[in-house]
Parts: structure tokens; C-alpha cells; sequence
């Protein structure tokens, strides 16, 4: 069921906070701040003395709260909030999270960054149980596990159910009386807790966020822990000692916001030193400049033309007011959107031989149109340098990536991929360069990193994808 499949798949942030009078203002900025992390739907739960109301809809969260008034009517003194990346299929009103549950006797709402690799099969178990489901997300899986579960608290609930869920997820949920966050047995995406001046506590995806609502990093949540904030305070727990760091290296190569720290390490930096690695790796001989493709190639543009001694030139202009393409829901809309957002300065690249930068390439539609645009803007040579590795496996931990088919790089020849975007060069940063340039401090395989994507070594059983990764592996392998 490959559409099923796909249409569980989501890249997102998510930002909660408990202890202060101004909640939902503060989840809304701290989420405006995560907005790079998606922009088809948004939305936003209060809790007031106990009471949960929820806003969510289509769109960027300025469509989502279109007025002065639509955050300050969401009185309380807590809130989670989540901006939301949907696959084709599943962009409903009903997937859009925070995900409200009313009950006899209490209340929920849920918000969840990731992917879980065992959705369909707790899904297929659970509604043959009698569970009714609301939506097409895997997103509410956990809340059933938890109404299920025969624990006698919900602490003990909550643990229960997440030791059954498997994948990439970070999870706030949020009840009358406490807030919970969760980060799955591997740390895939990235969590992080902070504290407001007034005491108030602060989860959210990436550091960004805390800087956004002035609120001061305390830690980042660890893999397979559970965090529980209430009225009496903030309690540091686990639900399993399975653990082993491998958080998704693209979070350092594109998702997260530059000016973000993840696990100690900034990622502007991260990506600076993956660019000078990838001009120690990749150099281009006789090149007059460096140029970065806008905005999440900048940093590695920099460490680029710093370790080659080239100078790093504004050579593309990008429109603020678009969207990225990576991240659009069907191929037409990224084709179009590439020619949208960006813009070659003539007076800059004409006559000259360039290194362009970019972070990655996943189907070679944004390479191509790149280098046809600064050769129509008349460069003499552009030599394509990526500093990332070829992306040739499919994610299954929350990223829009999920077939072979998709990749570029796992269909095509280096130098066939050179011919179709119409470099005069092409050259990829090596893992090991990815590795090193990112230097978690942690014994954990590549330093703490999923590299899955680009060596095929997963760090985890693929559960219900399993057979449908064999089928494309198998697919791949005959067209060779």
C-alpha cells in the first residue's frame, strides 16, 4: 500500500509552553520562528484553568491566524502549537495538529515531528479492536495506545505507549493539568527545553524558537525521554534505556534553522566547516568565485570559498516572500517555484567561471534550473559543488524522501547527473566529511548521525516499510 505509506510522511516543528498567562502569543512567535519547518497547515491548542481549545488550519500560520485578535481570543496559560509539511494524500483538514481529543472524562491535544515506521500495523490492530480513528496521520496512534493501556497512571500510560510506537518522533502532549514531551529511543529529530524569565517552560523543535519568545535553553531532550511539566515543576524521566543517538544529519545539511544549536553544535557553523571539507574534498581549478545557493547553502558557500581562498560573491538573489521547494507538496509546484524564488545577478556572474554551492540534491529539478539560469545570466563555467553526500536511500524518520525513484542520485551516474543539470563539474561532500564537519560529542555510529540516506545502513528495523524498501531496492537493481 505505497500510497498509504507515503501519506503517513511529514516534516514539522512543534513548540509548547506551560506557566504563563501569555501562552498562546508565545507559541504563536515561537512557531512563526519554525515556520521554515512547514507551511501547509498550522494550528494551536490552549489550555485555560483546564479547559483545552484548539485553532488550526490550511496554510502559513498567518493564514491560520489571519487577525489581531485570533491569538489574543486563545486565553491561558499553556499552549502547544505545530507547523505542518503534508505528502499528497493527506492534506486534510482533520491531519492538521495539533490533534484535539475530547473525552468523557478529560481531554487531549497532541502535536508530532517524525515519522513511525509501525503506523499502519498499530493502526490495522488497533481499529480491529474497536478504535475509531479521526484522521489519516500516524500522529494519532498514540493516543489510542494511551486510552488502551492498562497502566494505572498516565505516566506509566504514556511509557507504555511509547515503547509500541517505533520511528522518528518528538510528541508534546498536552492534558488539563501537564504537559508532555517525548523524543524518540534514537533522538531523530531534534527537541530542545528552555525556560521564560517568569519560570515558565519552553519545548520546542530547535533553539531558534527559545531566542524567539526570549526564553533561555536549559537542555536538549535526550533520546527516550519523557519530560513532564505540571504545576509542582519539571520532571526529567525515561521510558526506555534503548537508546542510541542518531539524529538526522539533514537537520545540520538543510531543515534547521541556521542560527540554531542541536546537541551543543551551531549549524551555521556545522555548515561552514562541511563546505571548507567539501573544498578540501571537491576543489575547482581556475575558479573566479563562490557563490551560495539562498538561503541554506550560504554557510557551506562560506566555508567554501574561506578554505579555497576564493572570494564568496552574492551571484543569486532569492524572492523572501517564497516558499521553499524542497518542501512543496507535488512536483509541478517545485518546478515552478524554483524559477519563482530565485534570480541570477548579471553584473556578478557574467563572464565568470563559478563554484556554485548547494546543500543537497534530492530529484535534480532545482540543480538544473540553477546552473541554466546563471548561464543564461551569462557565467562562463559553473562547477556544481554539494555539500552534502548523494542522496541515493529513502527516509522513513520524517523526511518527504520515502522511494528510490525519487533520488536522483540512486538512478543516475555522478557524471550523469552532471550532464542532465548541465554543470561543467560535479562534486559531492563524502559522509565521513559530514561526520567530521558536524563532531557530536558522542561514541554512538557517525558520531551520533543518521546517515541512512546516503550509505543505506538504517539504525533501526523498518517495520511496515520493509517490504516495500526490498521491492524498490530490487526495482533499482534490475534497471542497472
Amino acid at each position: 500500500m505505497p500510497s498509504e505509506v507515503k501519506s503517513l510522511n511529514e516534516e514539522c516543528g512543534i513548540f509548547g509552553v506551560w506557566g504563563t498567562p501569555d501562552a498562546a502569543k508565545l507559541t504563536y512567535i515561537g512557531l512563526f520562528a519554525l515556520q521554515h519547518r512547514g507551511q501547509e497547515g498550522a494550528g494551536i491548542t490552549v489550555n485555560n484553568d483546564g479547559h483545552l481549545t484548539t485553532k488550526r488550519g490550511f496554510g502559513l500560520l498567518t493564514d491560520v491566524f489571519d487577525s489581531p485578535n485570533a491569538v489574543d481570543e486563545m486565553t491561558g496559560q499553556a499552549a502547544i502549537g505545530h507547523v505542518r509539511y503534508s505528502t499528497a494524500g493527506s492534506n486534510l483538514l482533520e491531519n492538521i495538529q495539533p490533534l484535539p481529543f475530547n473525552f468523557s472524562d478529560t481531554q487531549f491535544a497532541l502535536a508530532h515531528n517524525g515519522n513511525l515506521t509501525n503506523a499502519i500495523s498499530i493502526r490495522k490492530n488497533l481499529e480491529d479492536r474497536g478504535a475509531i480513528y479521526h484522521s489519516s496521520s500516524d500522529t494519532e496512534n498514540l493516543m489510542h495506545l494511551i486510552r488502551l493501556s492498562q497502566e494505572d497512571n498516565l505516566d506509566d500510560q504514556m511509557k507504555e505507549a511509547l515503547n509500541i510506537i517505533k520511528g522518528g518522533f518528538a510528541y508534546l502532549v498536552m492534558t488539563k493539568d501537564r504537559l508532555y514531551a517525548a523524543l524518540d529511543p534514537n533522538g531523530f529529530r531534534p527537541l530542545v527545553v528552555g525556560q521564560l524569565p517568569n519560570g515558565a517552560y519552553v519545548v520546542c523543535s530547535e533553539t531558534c524558537a527559545l531566542d524567539a519568545v526570549g526564553a533561555e535553553f536549559k537542555f536538549d531532550v535526550q533520546p527516550g525521554q519523557l519530560i513532564k511539566i505540571d504545576a509542582s515543576g519539571i520532571t526529567v524521566d525515561k521510558y526506555t534505556d534503548d537508546t542510541q543517538l542518531a539524529i538526522c544529519s539533514m537537520e545540520f545539511i538543510y531543515f534547521a534553522r541556521p542560527d540554531s544549536d542541536i546537541y551543543g553544535v551551531n549549524v551555521h557553523s556545522a555548515r561552514k566547516r562541511m563546505g571548507a571539507r567539501l573544498a578540501q574534498e571537491q576543489p575547482v581549478a581556475n575558479a573566479d568565485m563562490v557563490i551560495g545557493v539562498p538561503n541554506s547553502s550560504l554557510s557551506a558557500a562560506m566555508g567554501y570559498a574561506e578554505e579555497s581562498g576564493l572570494p564568496y560573491e552574492m551571484g543569486l538573489v532569492k524572492n523572501q516572500y517564497s516558499a521553499r521547494t524542497f518542501i512543496e507538496p507535488t512536483q509541478a509546484l517545485r518546478e515552478q517555484g524554483v524559477n519563482m524564488k530565485l534570480s541570477a545577478v548579471k553584473g556578478v556572474v557574467r563572464g565568470k567561471n563559478l563554484v556554485l554551492v548547494d546543500d543537497s540534491i534530492v530529484r535534480g529539478t532545482t540543480s538544473r534550473r540553477i546552473v541554466k539560469l546563471l548561464k543564461d545570466a551569462g557565467a562562463a563555467s559553473v562547477h556544481l559543488r554539494i555539500a552534502s553526500p548523494p542522496l541515493r536511500y529513502p527516509c522513513f524518520y520524517g523526511i518527504d524522501i520515502q522511494h528510490v525513484r525519487e533520488l536522483i542520485a540512486a538512478n543516475k551516474t555522478i557524471e550523469q547527473m552532471r550532464e542532465i543539470f548541465g554543470a561543467d563539474s560535479l562534486g559531492f561532500l563524502s559522509v565521513q566529511g559530514v561526520v567530521d564537519s558536524v563532531n557530536l560529542k558522542t561514541d554512538s555510529p557517525n558520531k551520533g548521525l543518521c546517515v541512512a540516506y546516503f550509505d543505506g545502513k538504517y539504525p533501526t528495523p523498518l517495520y511496515d516499510y520493509e517490504e516495500e524498501y526490498d521491492r524498490d531496492q530490487a526495482q533499482l537493481q534490475s534497471m542497472r
